[in-house]
């Protein structure tokens, strides 16, 4: 199954209430995912420009898109991006077929 990463920050909000009764949030995080899908590899809090990064599993970019309307739709958080991860196998055959393309793919403004 593909592997998404996804990060984003708390809401102010959700800030609050975690400091006035904190709570691990990987169990909720886990179910969301696996109700829409997928499974939750991995759940952390980080400090920077993001407050919290998962990685999950799921079968396309539709599930994940749920999960993340879901999580979005709730308050909690904001500020979400999820990319694709791809493993070295795999992006070992996406250069492969990269490299088949380019053969006849011409780029804008130079001649054919």
């Amino acid at each position: 199954m593909p592997i998404f990463i996804s990060q984003g920050r708390y809401s102010r909000e959700a800030v609050r209430g975690m400091i006035n009764a904190p709570e691990d949030r990987t169990e909720a995080v886990a179910k969301l995912v696996q109700e829409a899908g997928g499974r939750l590899l991995s759940y952390y809090l980080t400090f920077g420009e993001h407050d919290w990064l998962i990685i999950a599993e799921a079968p396309d970019e539709r599930v994940m898109a749920a999960v993340a309307i879901t999580a979005a739709g709730s308050g909690g958080v904001t500020d979400m991006k999820t990319t694709i991860a791809l493993t070295a196998a795999d992006a070992k055959a996406v250069f492969g077929r990269a490299g088949d393309l380019a053969r006849s793919f011409r780029a804008a403004g130079q001649a054919g």
